[in-house]
């Protein structure tokens, strides 16, 4: 027996005396990638045949959240693995995947066979067999996966690797376990045109359509994950039966159903469309929501858009939501400094400040919390928080803003 670290002697290097023309192999390991093969190409294109296990499930419909439509995501490591693990960055870097995926995909198709684990209770043993002849065959274990980390090709993090390698007579006991499982029907699953056609779209031409979606799922799929029935728009209410609703364009609908959903999962949201794009309204159909639902709402705005906002609560001709009756409070941003005087006709020393199920701050870049420890004087966003957010029952804050100029990083 032989013992493999990984530092003074590398698998890479074993394998490659190991491995002959014609050797027949078996593998079961976590992972296999494209880097691995073109370490050992030389060895791997002269063999008979591979045959391959993904110790876990690996490639199998049940391991996917949800089916997304005209392009392929890997959703476990072990899939994406297959073009460069975490370890191989740098090889990944280098953008050879396409010519290695290509070569690999040849190879695949004449010489290999995979097949996947059904089961993640039923884990199995890592191994490589490379057998020349009957008597001429060696096996290394464990090996957790078949990259070029785990080769001892390239730095990899964690525990130190020590990988134990029988000759013959005694790597014939790793053969027979392989075999024992291989033609396991129950447990195993044959992935080999799964593999095959991830190959196939890792090195063919894209076009930019294809890059912008796949860019787009990946900024958003997070996103789609959280629009769920706990925190979607309850439509019971009947909101989507005002005239604000249906005065939306569905980009705004959108983000009315989306702020929601933040506000009910987070208890806030930012709203920050540019300006002309109608952020007054799509505000204006998140309050009707709240207010359907019986919450106060509180509107903080700068004085100089008192009438913008006003002009929706009264019963006035020029008012083309009239029929909504909203009936929230508009005050100032300079007034939660105050504590008594009069504002937009009310009395600041009887507003129940605590008493808000939401509130919404128009210009909401007023709002940075940009100071807190260089004045002993409370800034409105301080007093925001003590006397709307701490005091009295829950409440969600939704912030308006077109123009959050960041000229810090602690803007950010």
């Amino acid at each position: 027996m032989k013992l493999i670290d990984n530092i003074n002697t590398r698998l890479a290097d074993e394998l490659k005396t190991g491995i002959r023309k014609n050797s027949k192999i078996a593998m079961a390991t976590a992972s296999f990638s494209i880097y691995a093969f073109e370490a050992l190409r030389k060895e791997l294109e002269g063999i008979e045949e591979l045959r391959f296990i993904f110790t876990s499930p690996t490639f199998l419909q049940e391991n996917f959240k949800r089916e997304v439509p005209k392009f392929f995501i890997p959703h476990l490591f072990k899939e994406a693995d297959l073009c460069g693990g975490e370890f191989e960055l740098r090889l990944r870097n280098q953008l050879t995947q396409r010519a290695i995926a290509k070569e690999c995909s040849k190879w695949v198709q004449a010489k290999a066979q995979f097949k996947s684990n059904k089961n993640l209770d039923l884990p199995l043993n890592s191994m490589i067999y490379a057998e020349n002849s009957p008597e001429n065959a060696t096996a290394w274990t464990p090996v957790n996966g078949f990259t070029q980390a785990d080769l001892g090709l390239v730095p990899k993090k964690g525990f130190p690797t020590l990988i134990q390698q029988a000759d013959y007579p005694n790597s014939k006991a790793y053969l027979d376990y392989f075999n024992q499982i291989w033609d396991n029907e129950e447990y195993l699953e044959d992935v080999s045109q799964k593999v095959q056609e991830y190959f196939e779209k890792a090195f063919q031409e894209n076009s930019p359509e294809f890059i912008y979606f796949i860019t787009l799922y990946n900024i958003f799929n997070e996103f789609l994950d959280d629009l769920n029935l706990d925190n979607l728009p309850d439509d019971r209410v009947g909101f989507k039966d005002t005239v604000v609703w249906n005065k939306l364009f569905n980009f705004q609908k959108d983000a009315v159903v989306g702020a929601i959903n933040k506000l009910e999962k987070y208890k806030g949201c930012i709203l920050a469309d540019s300006v002309g794009l109608g952020k007054t309204f799509s505000a204006l159909g998140i309050i009707k929501y709240y207010e359907m639902r019986n919450k106060d709402v509180l509107v903080l705005c700068p004085k100089k858009l008192e009438d913008n906002w006003n002009t929706y609560r009264h019963n006035d001709k020029n008012n083309i939501l009239a029929k909504d009756r909203f009936n929230y409070d508009v005050l100032f941003h300079t007034d939660l400094s105050r504590e008594t005087g009069m504002s937009n006709g009310r009395n600041l020393a009887n507003v129940n400040w605590g008493n808000y199920g939401l509130v919404v701050i128009d210009e909401s870049h007023n709002f940075r919390n940009a100071g807190l420890t260089y004045s002993d004087k409370e800034n409105r966003y301080q007093a925001l928080l003590r006397k709307v957010m701490q005091e009295g029952i829950e409440t969600k804050v939704l912030m308006l803003s077109a123009t959050p100029v960041n000229n810090r990083f602690n803007d950010l």
